[in-house]
């Protein structure tokens, strides 16, 4: 008797591969073809121009034996699906194995699934579609635009500037926006401003209560003190003043929850609140999303699909959440309609906002089968989706104006009566602001009011905060500038090619990265504008949408990119970048070594390449010994470009950590403590014994505002 025949299920990655395999069973087999299997080659352009931009793919280098088995699977299999992510890069993987495989075009081949979850992924398998050609041809739009800007420019950069530099259409955009920043923090000009404020106190029944006014008005107006004589004029004028409440307003405030996860709301969140780099959010997020093996319960899909700019949610997981907030924390926090959220203008609707798959399976419930980073994005996402549909906090808040004869003084003040949503989360904010919340006092119209003390503090205007990797990507979005897949990965690329540099969370424009956009700016300003780059996206948008061709965009594109390409040729002059010196000379040659940037950051190496070949790694001590051996603590990079700390003892000690310790020892349990961040922004030392866990007090809040 014949074996029947299984069904082929491709899908990209070998973790998705082995969740889906458990969940489908003996009938069907899923093989992952690692990625994309065909792309233009690295060698030569791969888009002709002049014969209207065909595209020459090629099998990627590595992936043969991955082709080869699939080959042989499909062969033998009855029917093949494709079941890559349900996006443009997804739909592109699928059309390439489509084109390898030879199926027959009018077959519905293609599934696709918002999150890795066993009713998602077999509801998918009873709906198969043809290949959607509008995400196709976006995706070769995309593509051709990046290898046409890339492979033209950077010959030239390489030519005029430096050897080994590159130019990238949405990449350069980013760098401009970090230089640009730069110049507006250096052209700033600092203004001379003073803050007068003052403690008041009234007598309510027999108790006296005080509170804080800050100074409103001057002879009725509104006025800014900008001088030290002023300020010291109005403490006077307040001090032999005499004051009453003027008016007083008491009023009701809600505050709404956020709505939940988008890929670029995510990647900002979860760099304030935990500290992760673009890059790193993805990644832990992509392993949470293709499945984590759970105790009891098998290989789980934990969250929905994670490059998305959609809000909404399904009406299955709304009914499911709804259903799960009053027996969690009572019916008061369940609003009694569902709360709706707008997306931004320009979002794209495919696919939800993140959210757990399963709104049961709590982040305590499931901790013990996470890493500690897997747990607390999970925490984040569950906690932030949860949160969506809860009722909102309500305030109570107090307007009082105490008027003089000269100067009027004005409070302001909150107090939560119901936590709504905030029992579960609260959205951080870019600015350190301080809270306002309090308990009121007790205030009535024609009340005398005592003035205790005054204050008057000088201040000066602050340039605009640095970018962090969360601001930029809030201003890319803003801008509409890329797509949720492309956030992360532009990040990364212009801080791996020296463009921009990392420092305490903080983007700073290098030398480089200042020299090679002020020539773009000079010669290729249409590339890093930020209004033609939004109106690029715009058009692969309509690309995706069937509302436009997409060799026409290229057809628009390239002549007046190509006359611009020309002229920057012959008009370019060489530019000599010398190296940095460092004070190492090379331990082989005696020459002092230069400063190099490479895969992952700076190194020092020897000026006489290729006679010399000496290369040495930068060393960064901290102000902390080695818990282990006492010598001193090295800030290292990892393969992964990830920041760690280890001993410079190493190999002989082999003490490494990914928080940065401290050498203030635990006073409870004598282990070695770790600097930390809490939500607020503000640095804490915590034990590094799992099992004591002892914090201490707060240390300091961020010197510099987060953007």
């Amino acid at each position: 008797m014949a074996t029947a025949k299984q069904k082929l299920i491709i899908v990209e990655s070998p973790a998705k591969a082995k969740t889906i395999g458990r969940y489908l069973g003996k009938g069907y087999k899923v093989e992952a073809s690692q990625g994309h299997v065909c792309d233009l080659p690295k060698s030569q352009l791969g888009v002709d121009p002049d014969n209207d931009f065909e595209m020459k793919y090629i099998t990627i280098r590595g992936r043969g034996d991955i082709l080869s088995r699939i080959r042989k699977e499909a062969k033998n299999a009855s029917q093949v699906f494709f079941a890559t992510d349900p996006d443009r890069e997804g739909e592109a993987i699928s059309w390439h194995l489509y084109h390898v495989l030879g199926v027959d075009e009018n077959t519905p081949c293609r599934i696709e699934f918002n999150e890795v979850t066993k009713k998602a992924v077999q509801n998918a398998i009873k709906q198969p579609r043809k290949l959607d050609m509008g995400r196709i041809d976006a995706q070769q739009a995309r593509r051709a635009l990046d290898r046409l800007v890339g492979y033209k420019i950077s010959p030239l950069l390489w030519a005029k500037v430096k050897k080994g530099l590159s130019a990238g259409r949405v990449q350069s955009v980013a760098t401009r926006m970090v230089v640009d920043r730069e110049n507006e923090i250096n052209a700033f000009i600092p203004e001379e401003y003073w803050d007068i404020a003052a403690d008041c106190s009234t007598a309510s029944g027999h108790k006296s209560q005080t509170f804080r006014c800050r100074l409103a008005t001057l002879d009725g107006k509104k006025v800014s003190v900008t001088n030290k004589k002023d300020a010291d004029n109005i403490c006077r004028l307040i001090d032999s003043d005499s004051f009453k409440v003027a008016e007083v307003k008491n009023k009701e405030k809600k505050k709404m929850p956020a709505p939940p996860f988008t890929t670029s709301s995510l990647q900002q969140e979860a760099g304030r609140k935990l500290s992760f780099t673009t890059s790193r959010t993805m990644q832990i997020v992509q392993q949470l999303y293709e499945g984590i093996e759970i105790a009891g319960e098998g290989i789980q899909g934990l969250v929905t699909y994670i490059r998305t700019d959609s809000v909404r949610i399904s009406d299955e997981a709304m009914e499911s959440v709804r259903n799960y907030i009053p027996d969690r924390f009572g019916a008061e926090y369940l609003p009694k309609e569902k709360n709706e959220y707008k997306g931004r203008k320009n979002a794209q609707d495919a696919h939800e906002a993140i959210r757990p798959t399963n709104v049961t399976r709590t982040p305590e419930s499931i901790k013990p089968s996470l890493s500690r980073e897997q747990f607390m994005l999970y925490r984040l996402i569950y906690n932030r989706f949860i949160a969506s549909q809860m009722t909102a906090a309500v305030y109570q808040t107090l307007t009082a104006d105490v008027s003089g004869k000269h100067i009027g003084l004005r409070f302001y003040g909150e107090h939560k009566t119901f936590p709504g949503f905030t029992t579960l989360y609260e959205e951080s904010v870019d600015e350190n602001v301080d809270s306002v919340e309090m308990n009121l006092p007790v205030l009535k119209e024609g009340q005398e009011v005592k003035i205790e003390k005054i204050d008057s503090d000088q201040h000066f205007t602050q340039p605009p905060s640095r970018y962090t990797e969360a601001s930029l990507v809030r201003t890319l979005e803003e801008n509409g500038i890329g797509r949720p897949s492309t956030y992360a990965p532009t990040i990364s690329t212009i801080i791996s090619r020296g463009y921009v540099a990392r420092e305490k969370k903080r983007l700073f424009p290098t030398e480089l990265g200042i020299m090679v956009t002020d020539m773009m700016n000079r010669y290729f300003s249409d590339i890093v504008d930020t209004e033609f780059t939004a109106s690029m996206e715009s058009k692969l948008d309509a690309v995706e949408e069937g509302k436009e061709n997409w060799k026409q965009i290229l057809r628009e594109f390239y002549p007046e990119f190509e006359k611009t390409l020309q002229k920057a040729e012959s008009e370019i002059e060489k530019i000599d970048i010398r190296d940095e010196v460092s004070d190492v000379p090379c331990d082989q040659c005696g020459a002092m070594m230069v400063y190099k940037m490479g895969k992952f950051g700076k190194f020092l190496a020897c000026p006489n390449f290729p006679q010399c070949r000496n290369t040495k790694p930068l060393l960064t001590y901290i102000d902390a010994n080695c818990p282990k051996c006492g010598k001193r603590l090295l800030e290292k990079v990892s393969r992964k470009n990830r920041k760690f700390y280890g001993c410079e003892g190493y190999p002989e000690c082999d003490f490494v950590s990914w928080d940065k310790p401290v050498e203030e020892k635990c006073p409870k349990c004598g282990s070695y403590m770790v600097e930390k961040r809490n939500g607020k922004g503000e640095t804490i030392h915590l034990c590094s014994n799992e099992n004591c866990r002892y914090k201490s007090s707060v240390i300091r809040k961020e010197d510099e505002n987060d953007e």
